[in-house]
């Protein structure tokens, strides 16, 4: 009993009044007043945790859906079907930082032909996108030698990507608009946007462009020298950081 109360005297000692709460926070507010950089500190360490939990998450989830990500039949393959390193970019047709990244794509299949970039469509803004993608699988289906040229024209267009502008793309490289109309009743690859919303969920992508890259995930528009340091390294290393 004697220890017990021994013991107990001191932890409550360490209780605080109304009053000395009062008081410790009135000296921290004065103190944060004096010196803000401390918040400036304290909100970019909270980013780097996030940043970090963001890619464990991701590192984990690419482990559990390897071939979903790198091989599905749903997707579209440039490059060199048979390069050594795999660059897979979540794209949008209406994001702006995506149309701004196709040329980093092109500038890197350009200078390096031993690159495998598969596309992976994620409509996420909105009803345009999900209408000019519906466009897009059946135009793929229907002319997938030509998709690539299909890709190009409606990402690199201006203006919002629809429906209209979409069949309007496929009806220029040859595909009339009945026989797209026909292809997306019959087969509306529904389950195949749905699986990629999975996916992207279980990676942690929430925006376009994003990329994985080895067993990385890289969110945003990094431009192209970023993306080809990242797979010089695969090829050195292993890893996108060696």
């Amino acid at each position: 009993m004697a220890l017990a109360l021994g013991t107990a005297v001191p932890l409550q000692a360490f209780a605080l009044d109304d009053k000395q709460k009062e008081e410790i926070g009135a000296y921290i507010k004065e103190y944060l007043l004096a010196n803000p950089e401390i918040l400036i500190d304290v909100q970019e360490a909270l980013q780097d945790k996030q940043a970090k939990a963001q890619q464990a998450q991701a590192q984990a989830a690419i482990v559990d859906n390897e071939k979903e990500i790198f091989s599905s039949k749903n997707d579209v393959t440039l490059g060199n079907p048979d390069g050594d390193v795999t660059v897979v970019e979540f794209f949008d047709y209406n994001c702006g930082y995506c149309k701004r990244a196709l040329s980093d794509m092109d500038d890197i299949l350009a200078k390096d032909k031993n690159v495998r970039f598969v596309l992976k469509e994620l409509p996420i803004l909105g009803p345009d996108s999900l209408a000019a993608h519906k466009v897009s699988a059946a135009f793929r289906d229907l002319a997938p030698e030509k998709y690539g040229e299909f890709h190009r024209t409606l990402l690199g267009g201006e203006g919002r990507a629809t429906e209209e502008s979409a069949i309007e793309v496929a009806v220029k490289l040859g595909v009339t608009e009945a026989d797209i109309r026909k292809a997306m009743e019959e087969k509306p690859h529904d389950d195949a946007v749905r699986a990629t919303y999975s996916l992207a969920n279980s990676l942690g992508i929430t925006g376009t462009p994003s990329y994985i890259i080895g067993k990385e995930a890289v969110f945003g528009a990094i431009g192209s020298e970023a993306i080809e340091d990242k797979v010089a390294n695969v090829r050195a290393c292993g890893q996108t950081a060696c």
